[in-house]
Parts: C-alpha cells; sequence; structure tokens
C-alpha cells in the first residue's frame, strides 16, 4: 500500500511537470475532474523566431489560462527551488514529457512520483519512443505509467494501455492518439493512488528489446540503398517533424509521406522517375517509393502534383 491514509483525489496536494503540448492534455484533464493541482513546474520561456521573442511553454500557457501556480526552475537542483517546491507540501508528484528529475525532486512527496511514458515499458525506453516504434515498423505501442526511481524509465508500472499503430500512421497521429490515451491513464492513476488500490509491478527486462534514444538530424537521412518499407517506415516516424531527409545535388529536400509503390519498373537506389501529373518514384534497393508529400530546399512543403507542375524531372540519382 502507497499510504496509510486514503484520500479523494480533490483532497490530493498535487504537483504537475511538463512542458511541450503532448503534457496539455492530462493536465486539463486533471483540473476537469477537480483535482488540486497546487503547482504547476515547466521550462523557463524561449526565445523563439527572428525577433527572439520569450515564449512560454505549452503547458505554462495552458497552466495561466487554468489559473495554477506556476514555477520555472532553470536548474531543478537549485536549493531555493526545492524550498519552493517542498513549501507546496505536495501529496503526489506527476511527470509528462519533462526533464531528469534529481532524487531531491522525485523522491519528495509521500506519495512518490509517477510518469507518463510514451511506450509500452520497458520496450522503448529514452527520449524518442513514438518515432522508433514507426521507424521500426510495430503495430502497436501504448502508453505506460510507472513510478520514478534512480535509471530512467525503470521504475515500478502502474499501467499501461495499448495503441495500435495503422498502416497509415505517422509520427503527428500517432502522438495525436497517445496524447488523448495517455490524458485518461494519467487520471485513472490519480484515482487508483488516491484509493491506495495500487498494486505496481518492477519491470520484465527480458521485453526491453528496444532502445528510442534521443533523434538527431543524421537519424533522417535516407539511404536509397536500403529497402521501400525501412525508407518508408523512416519517412513515417519522422513527420511532420524533423522529416527524413536526402540531397539531391547539393541540396537537401525533405519527405513527409511516401507510399510502396506497385509499380513493376526497375529504378537504380536514389534514380528518379514520373509519369504524368501526379506520380514521382525514387528507386531503393527494392521496389521504387512513391513520394507523396516533400520539401526542397527554400521552399514549402508540397504534394507531388504541385511539385511536378513547378519542376522538371528527368532521370538522376
Amino acid at each position: 500500500m502507497l499510504n496509510k491514509v486514503v484520500k479523494s483525489k480533490e483532497e490530493l496536494r498535487i504537483v504537475y511537470m511538463g512542458t511541450p503540448e503532448f503534457a496539455v492534455p492530462a493536465l486539463e484533464k486533471l483540473v476537469e475532474a477537480g483535482c488540486n493541482i497546487v503547482g504547476v513546474i515547466t521550462a523557463p520561456d524561449k526565445p523563439q523566431g527572428r525577433g527572439q521573442k520569450l515564449v512560454a511553454s505549452p503547458v505554462k500557457q495552458a497552466a495561466e489560462h487554468l489559473g495554477l501556480n506556476i514555477l520555472q526552475p532553470t536548474n531543478l537542483k537549485n536549493p531555493e527551488f526545492q524550498q519552493e517546491l517542498r513549501d507546496l507540501k505536495a501529496d503526489l508528484q506527476i511527470v509528462v514529457a519533462f526533464r531528469m528529475l534529481p532524487e531531491s525532486v522525485w523522491s519528495m512527496p509521500p506519495m512518490g512520483t509517477f510518469n507518463l511514458h510514451a511506450s509500452l515499458l520497458p520496450d522503448y525506453r529514452g527520449a524518442a519512443p513514438i518515432n522508433w516504434a514507426i521507424i521500426n515498423g510495430e503495430k502497436e505501442t501504448g502508453v505506460t505509467t510507472f513510478f520514478l526511481k534512480h535509471e530512467i524509465d525503470t521504475g515500478s508500472i502502474i499501467f499501461q494501455e495499448k495503441v495500435p499503430i495503422l498502416d497509415q500512421d505517422d509520427l503527428g497521429s500517432v502522438y495525436e492518439k497517445l496524447m488523448k490515451v495517455g490524458s485518461n491513464l494519467v487520471l485513472k492513476t490519480v484515482e487508483a493512488i488516491a484509493k491506495d488500490e495500487v498494486e505496481s509491478k518492477v519491470q520484465d527486462e527480458s521485453k526491453a528489446r528496444h532502445h528510442a534514444p534521443k533523434i538527431f538530424k543524421e537519424t533522417g537521412k535516407i539511404d536509397w540503398n536500403q529497402d521501400a518499407v525501412s525508407i518508408h517506415n523512416l519517412v513515417r516516424g519522422l513527420s511532420p517533424y524533423p522529416a527524413a531527409w536526402a540531397e539531391f545535388e547539393g541540396k537537401v529536400w525533405k519527405f513527409y509521406k511516401t507510399r510502396i509503390s506497385e509499380e513493376k519498373r526497375k529504378l537504380k537506389p536514389g534514380e528518379f522517375w514520373s509519369e504524368g501529373k501526379n506520380v514521382f518514384l525514387i528507386g531503393t534497393g527494392t521496389v521504387p517509393l512513391e513520394i507523396l508529400e516533400l520539401q526542397l530546399e527554400g521552399k514549402k512543403r508540397m504534394k507531388t502534383a504541385d511539385f511536378l507542375r513547378g519542376n522538371r524531372i528527368s532521370s538522376k540519382n
């Protein structure tokens, strides 16, 4: 049992930690359900755009709209911040898409700190679980709530929920699905903790088959010698951002939507071929890949028909 005194979710003093859009629905869901959010911890405002104007994180914007108490520490180990956090007298802390916490922070509340992770742990531990699940061609992923401990993404599992990855899904669509399912799972977890009904389970290390490291620019570089399915999955796993890419004649092309072509035409890896106003193929190590949406360096993202209207395609690699 987690706590001797059973409390309602309305009585629990909760500190919520998150920064990007992914963490917003769960915060809103908790407030809507009547949970007592005594503090929201998010990243400091960051300069953006040409004018380098300071912009608040999506979580800060949501918290302001909800009238919540906001803290934006630059250093989570700072004694002044930790005293502010201690003064909130939280029973429970929730982490959704935030940075790594020092033990002095995650061990502070008596009911612990739990995290929402966008995979079926222990598989796909790491910073980019949604990307890698799609890149690796998985047909299923999900969300997990678990209690934090020293090693990242290794704590005892509270709840999990599976989500299918459909053939037409990309990073954007799976992100949306997991964000919605995850927000419900966070509320379910809070309710179970409040009722002292949690029986968390140690992660089964035999199921930790894949890692999900941070995505870098080189991650998205297309090798046309690979098979069409692998390239197609890379495109899906990085669309809409940061996008898979390749270099042609010294310029970067980004690819957002592709399809495995049924065209029997033999193309060398990286070789172009087009027909009519809508068909643009690039050769791979197996069958051609049909390009549906792309972006040339210095241009806007466009559909193939628009691309072919303004660009004469000759066979080249």
